[in-house]
């Protein structure tokens, strides 16, 4: 039976590379189709002309400035948001995303960037998050969950730089954001977020 919703809702998943964000993504979007919900699932970056930029200067390590990445990553997320956020949105489904500006803010604060500017330039343009989960794990442990990828990027890896990405994700508060130990299976952390969604949807049912 299909369900429908009296505005549409922005869901995003964060955390550290390893959290297990698109595996979440995957099973929210799967539960909520079933559920007969509108559901529309995008990630960041994007697969856009500066999302593909943004991916090929990772495997180029100090090959950007802070301030030179940081606007890559706006230029992307405008066109993401131009092109799939507001159109969904508008139409009332729910938006899934697997990162938004929060990784933004936590990688390039991690490079010694304001995040709270970093916040501010973002929500210039982009809407507001309805929900957030932020994947909680340690860096090392990360680490050993993607180290079977092929392509990786260096600087992502780096484990002291990764706690320092870690502590920002976990600084993040307010209602939207619901804080999630990453460490336990990927079940247990569903089971925490689809029940965390579903009463939110509940809500707002048309």
């Amino acid at each position: 039976m299909k369900k429908s919703l009296k505005k549409g809702v922005l869901i995003v998943l964060e955390g550290i590379d390893g959290a297990g964000k698109s595996t979440q993504a995957e099973l929210l979007a799967k539960r909520l189709r079933q559920e007969g919900y509108p559901v529309a699932r995008f990630r960041e970056p994007t697969r856009g002309k500066w999302g593909k930029l943004i991916k090929k200067k990772a495997l180029e390590p100090d090959s950007l400035t802070p301030t030179e990445e940081l606007d890559l990553f706006v230029k992307d997320r405008r066109e993401n948001v131009r092109r799939n956020l507001r159109p969904a949105l508008r139409a009332k489904k729910i938006v899934i995303l697997d990162r938004y500006y929060f990784s933004t803010m936590a990688y390039q604060g991690a490079k010694g960037m304001d995040p709270g500017l970093v916040r501010r330039i973002n929500e210039k343009f982009a809407p507001l998050a309805d929900l957030v989960f932020i994947l909680d794990l340690g860096a090392r442990r990360g680490l050993a969950r993607i180290a079977g990828r092929k392509s990786r990027d260096r600087l992502f890896e780096r484990e002291r730089y990764l706690g320092r990405v870690r502590a920002i994700f976990r600084s993040l508060k307010g209602r939207a954001f619901t804080q999630v130990d990453a460490s336990r299976p990927a079940a247990d952390v569903f089971d925490l977020i689809s029940i965390r969604v579903l009463s939110y949807l509940k809500k707002l049912s048309a």
